[in-house]
């Protein structure tokens, strides 16, 4: 047992929200640190039993591969095989990748996906054709998504391999963005103080939102509204979409106070 040192200690109190800052560790921040520590050892337990799976399934479907090389040059090697013997299992053969061709090239492509591309693993929140998703099992040919009211969505790999994916988990800290309108004739005085009034906001969370976030004016909309949008940066990405919300919620809220105010 042994007292940390000080790059030890800075590095440990930046995995703690908000504790670089205060330099102290609340409850709630430890809370949520053991919580996420949980979550994540969980998906890489089931990550590393998924794969465990799929390596088994494709040493059994080698091991059969292999087994047939090995007859026949077992009987090549004791002159049982003849010319006739040869020709009828290469016919055989034929007849075989003929009928199961297709499927052995899913099985190609599902393999090239799961073992070389591998764009995520179990746990990860991921979008494909506009829809968020989170991987709950992995298999050789298919993986089984989780949607977000819980309905198990089922992809072959072979079709995975073929689509945009865009992964949550993978992502480095990600932005957000707020829009509100207000009437054209606002004095611009007002604009100004509503302005640097949720510019102090954001600067003070320096736990949920990095610095210096824009505020800038987009459009006008039927020649009596300003619309303005708030872009900014959460201080993690959107694996944890519930957090997310919460955090633009809490945002929102102090907007709406701003604005209330005369």
């Amino acid at each position: 047992m042994r007292f940390l040192r000080e790059d030890e200690a800075l590095k440990t109190l930046s995995l703690f929200e908000g504790a670089s800052e205060s330099r102290k560790i609340s409850r709630s921040s430890l809370k949520n640190w053991v919580v996420n520590a949980f979550r994540e050892r969980r998906a890489l337990a089931l990550t590393l039993n998924d794969t465990k799976t799929a390596v088994n399934k494709l040493h059994q479907m080698v091991n059969v591969v292999v087994g047939i090389i090995i007859l026949v040059i077992w009987l090549l090697i004791l002159g049982i095989a003849t010319s006739k013997l040869l020709v009828f299992v290469s016919s055989q053969l034929l007849l075989v990748a003929f009928i199961f061709g297709n499927t052995l090239k899913t099985i190609f492509e599902a393999l090239i996906f799961l073992f070389v591309i591998h764009p995520f693993d179990v746990g990860d929140r991921c979008e494909i054709e506009g829809v968020q998703l989170v991987v709950e099992e992995m298999n050789i040919l298919t993986t089984v998504f989780l949607r977000y009211d819980n309905m198990r969505v089922i992809y072959p790999n072979s079709v995975l391999a073929t689509k945009f994916i865009s992964n949550y988990y993978r992502s480095p800290d990600m932005g957000d963005a707020v829009e509100f309108c207000v009437h054209i004739y606002t004095p611009a005085e007002k604009i100004a103080v509503m302005r640097q009034r949720i510019l102090s906001y954001i600067e003070n969370k320096k736990e949920h939102w990095y610095p210096a976030p824009m505020i800038i004016l987009k459009d006008v909309e039927e020649f009596n509204r300003l619309r303005f949008a708030v872009w900014l940066n959460h201080r993690m990405n959107h694996q944890d979409m519930g957090e997310r919300w919460a955090r633009r919620a809490l945002l929102v809220e102090e907007m709406v106070k701003i604005f209330r105010e005369p």
